[in-house]
């Protein structure tokens, strides 16, 4: 098992630093004030607009990076920061969850994929490690035949949905991303410096979703060499 605790440690260690990167990223661009003095919430009513979209509201949520779209009920929740204030982090951030209510109300793909997947992975996230862990308990006991295999291998299948949903979250996040900076330099509404702040902290953003696909992708991996590299 010192392999396994050495992976989520290499793992956990870069998600840190990006996460850091990213939280260092957003407090330098959230000092750069915006020229139009926009808050990211009148950010996010006015790309809603500009895309013909009036049945999405825009609403404040607590917490800090909180940020998100809600399919179900048509909301575009900014953290309070973001929802306030009148920054280039405000209105990237805002941008980019418009960008996903964009994507929605043009059936993008990738997002009713992942829409989709939502519910199946909430339930086998829950099990899939137990189920793994289970059946290797339960292989080494007989044999690693019988039982234990299948209960280790329906935990695999379990753990591959969730690698699938990280790796679909992917495109569905960098489009979000491309189509915020697209609008926000086509309407001209921040400037070229200020659009270079946005870029960056958005990059950044994105590859917190890159390690988090690529970490998952490790633990399938792993467990996969694990259980059907053992048998026979």
């Amino acid at each position: 098992m010192i392999q396994f605790y050495i992976l989520i440690g290499v793992i956990s260690l870069v998600s840190w630093l990006i996460s850091n990167k990213l939280k260092s990223k957003f407090k330098k661009y959230s000092q750069v004030e915006l020229r139009n003095g926009m808050s990211g919430a009148e950010i996010a009513e006015k790309m809603l607009a500009d895309n013909g979209i009036f049945d999405v509201k825009v609403i404040s949520t607590p917490g800090r990076l909180t940020d998100h779209y809600n399919p179900k009920d048509k909301t575009v929740n900014l953290s309070e920061s973001v929802y306030n204030q009148r920054n280039t982090a405000a209105a990237a951030v805002a941008a980019h969850e418009v960008g996903h209510a964009v994507q929605h109300a043009k059936a993008y793909n990738y997002l009713t994929m992942r829409s989709q997947l939502v519910p199946i992975v909430s339930i086998t996230s829950k099990f899939s490690q137990w189920l793994v862990i289970g059946g290797l308990i339960l292989g080494a006991a007989s044999g690693a035949t019988g039982i234990g295999f299948y209960l280790a291998v329906s935990g695999l299948v379990f753990m591959a949905f969730a690698t699938l949903f990280s790796f679909i979250t992917l495109p569905v996040e960098y489009d979000a991303s491309n189509r915020a900076l697209a609008w926000l330099q086509s309407k001209n509404m921040v400037s070229q410096q200020e659009l270079a702040g946005a870029k960056d902290a958005l990059t950044w953003a994105a590859r917190t979703y890159l390690v988090a696909a690529l970490g998952s992708l490790a633990m399938l991996l792993f467990w996969g060499m694990r259980i059907l590299g053992g048998r026979d």
